[in-house]
């Protein structure tokens, strides 16, 4: 069976792909050897942990263990416990998830997956929630972009970056073979087994296999605040379920890893469907009338390999390829709902092909030098009337150059993008006669620097004071311009011109035969500018949102992160991570001043859903054969608007994540039993206006290594 049919056959039939690969992977079992061990990779860990203080550019990362203990369905969810980040969660498990880093906007993120980078056709951003925690490795965030020259041209292209790096099949005692199985349920009628399947080819190829299923039915109460605006009563509340947020999941995966001289590649498949409903809005003046009935439906695949080689002591290259396609389609119908006047039945369908060559040169051994271009094709078609077919060509050229000294690293970047776009249109003539469609050509040439530092004061202190200066130029995504519900109805979107500035520090002290093992912290003060900001705003329609431009958004804020190790006894060790952030996120806009001298109510007014203040802390307790987990979020008031008047305030909200595990070995398995509460203290909030979240909620989890 060839890839084609492969895809075809998921497309059509996702259940029937999944019970074939199961048996596959079941047949594998019975075959193979009875005696397994787990494969924990605690010792890849480690060294990922001792490598984070070095970086220059600030960087936050999540990995193994620490991955396994959170209360996270998705990569989004891990994400909440990461500084200067805000998570846009629309509810519940199927609800989509965006990421916002230091108020910059979802665009801004570049979304990165085993190197390469991923898009979507939905909404213009990557929705975060159709990737699972269960096989990932190492979750990464940089801001500015990774403090290692020797990447793609496009990893310079994004104000901050996301990096999920899938496992890597790891074989002991000479096994040929790991699987691992889990099956969770809960809260929300939550059904989701999930299989892990690495196998060994050979001395230096190996592959993993990976396959999930996640049912909900989405219902959840939560209590309402009511507007009486019909007598004098006034207002009161009342409890409600949370409808049509049912979701149908499925994703199946397959890596190949293989090692050749002085080098590596890897080679990933990736295949997801989702059939969801779309809650919508809840109405507060009249509780329950509207049943909002919207549904939607996702296809992705991609296919995408890289190989990375040393050549010689002077010369090493990366080479990089991807073919993608998102299908999303949007079904709003009058007759199930009656807030929907037009029905819309709405189908995309983006095709993407990106190729990428990167080149290190070690001129010396404290200079390095990479020269990197990559290019993207990107076709988006939909079944909308007078459509305008947009194919964008990008390339990129970068040019970057690194010196490291015994304690100085200084690190400048040229980073060139050029675009070409065509796109049809209708015209017509001076009387408004319709005269046929026409070809419309656009093209962009523009250049961004970029220049970091990083000085180590003391040779014998892990003490490291970085700086950086980013600029960034963006150009309005398809999903921005040409999204639209009837017509053509282009949208006058302009690009946006990013600027950054950081100044910040990172230390970190292990500690001998005491109760403190290990202490890190960092700090980053920054200043970003963004011009002709482009923000995402949910409108009545929960398939299309309004997209606008805001002149000149100023943000400064400060991140903090403090992590630690304790030694209680032999057998009782606590970690602990704590972060912090403070944002002033406004919008200064220019206006015009009014009769009475001022400006208008938006202008220096922080802009939609930036909280000034939000932190995480997680504790992790380990006894034994037990690990205990707690973790609290917190995100303070914020608007809805940059008009900030009470009329358009959110107040702070806060969740309380408790997870007890248990490990089992039975007849020579190793067993993982876990149990979750979320929400502990059941907090009403919203995180998008008008959007509940769910309240107390449990699951359960149990795993199974062979």
């Amino acid at each position: 069976m060839n890839l084609y049919h492969l895809a075809k056959m998921f497309v059509h039939t996702p259940k029937v792909a999944l019970l074939l690969l199961s048996l596959m992977c079941l047949v594998n079992t019975s075959t193979a050897q009875s005696k397994l061990d787990s494969i924990y990779e605690l010792d890849e860990f480690v060294v990922e942990e001792s490598q984070v203080v070095k970086e220059i550019i600030p960087v936050q990362s999540l990995s193994g263990k620490e991955l396994e203990k959170l209360s996270a369905h998705s990569v989004a969810d891990a994400l909440r416990y990461f500084s200067g980040v805000q998570v846009k969660d629309y509810g519940g498990i199927g609800g989509l998830k965006t990421v916002n880093v230091r108020s910059l906007g979802s665009e801004h993120v570049g979304v990165f997956y085993d190197g390469v980078e991923i898009g979507n056709a939905q909404n213009g951003v990557v929705d975060l929630g159709r990737f699972s925690l269960d096989n990932m490795e190492i979750l990464s965030l940089y801001n500015g972009q990774k403090s290692a020259i020797f990447q793609s041209a496009k990893d310079y292209a994004s104000a901050s970056s996301i990096y999920m790096t899938a496992k890597a099949p790891l074989f002991r005692d000479r096994k040929n073979y790991n699987i691992k199985a889990t099956f969770k349920t809960g809260a929300f009628d939550l059904l989701s087994p999930a299989i892990l399947w690495e196998q060994r080819i050979s001395d230096k190829v190996s592959s993993a296999f990976s396959a999930d299923y996640i049912y909900s039915s989405g219902k959840y109460r939560f209590t309402q605040k009511v507007k009486n605006s019909i007598d004098s009563r006034g207002g009161y509340d009342t409890t409600m379920v949370r409808r049509n947020g049912e979701i149908n999941m499925f994703r199946i995966e397959h890596g190949l890893f293989g090692k050749i001289d002085g080098g590596e590649w890897k080679t990933r498949t990736y295949l997801y469907s989702s059939d969801r409903g779309l809650p919508g809005a809840v109405v507060r003046e009249e509780p329950g009338r509207f049943k909002n009935e919207d549904h939607q439906w996702d296809k992705n695949f991609f296919v995408q390999t890289s190989i990375k080689k040393r050549f010689s002591d002077t010369y090493s290259t990366e080479l990089k390829g991807k073919y993608g396609y998102d299908y999303m389609r949007y079904l709003s119908d009058p007759e199930k709902d009656e807030q929907v006047f037009i029905y819309i039945n709405n189908k995309y369908r983006l095709h993407e092909a990106y190729l990428s060559s990167a080149n290190l040169f070690r001129i010396t051994h404290f200079w390095n030098i990479n020269l990197s271009a990559d290019y993207q094709w990107n076709k988006l078609n939909a079944n909308l009337t007078d459509f305008v077919y947009p194919v964008r060509h990008t390339g990129w050229m970068a040019a970057a150059s690194s010196f490291s000294f015994s304690r100085v690293r200084l690190q400048a970047s040229l980073l060139g993008t050029f675009a070409n776009e065509a796109y049809d249109e209708n015209v017509y003539d001076s009387d408004n006669n319709y005269q046929g469609r026409a070809e419309v050509k656009k093209k962009w040439r523009r250049y961004t620097p970029s220049l970091i530092g990083s000085y180590q004061p003391w040779a014998n202190k892990d003490l490291h004071i970085r700086a950086f200066y980013k600029k960034i130029f963006r150009l309005p995504t398809f999903n921005e311009i040409y999204y639209t519900i009837l017509g053509s109805g282009k949208s006058l979107i302009k690009p946006e011109y990013t600027t950054q500035y950081n100044l910040g520090g990172s230390y970190a002290k292990n500690y001998r035969n005491s109760f403190l093992s290990r202490i890190e912290g960092q700090m980053d003060v920054y200043y970003n500018q963004v011009d002709n900001k482009i923000v995402a705003l949910p409108s009545g329609n929960p398939g299309r949102w309004s997209i606008t431009n805001i002149g000149l958004v100023k943000i400064k804020g400060v991140e903090t992160s403090l992590t630690g190790g304790l030694r209680w006894s032999r057998d009782l060790r606590s970690n602990v991570r704590l972060t912090y952030t403070y944002q002033k996120a406004q919008d200064y806009t220019y206006s015009e001043l009014g009769s009475n001298g001022e400006h208008d109510v938006t202008y220096e007014g922080q802009i939609p859903y930036i909280p000034w203040h939000s932190g995480s802390a997680i504790v992790s307790t380990n006894y034994k054969t037990w690990d205990f987990n707690y973790s609290f979020i917190y995100t303070g008031e914020r608007y809805i608007s940059s008009a900030n008047i009470e009329v358009n305030k959110e107040p702070a909200w806060y969740t309380h994540d408790l997870a007890l595990t248990k490990s089992v070995k039975w007849q020579g398995r190793d067993f993982r039993l876990t149990a979750e509460v979320n929400n502990l203290f059941n907090q009403q909030y919203d995180v998008i206006r008008n959007y509940p979240m769910p309240g107390t909620n449990f699951k359960f989890i149990v795993s199974i290594n062979l």
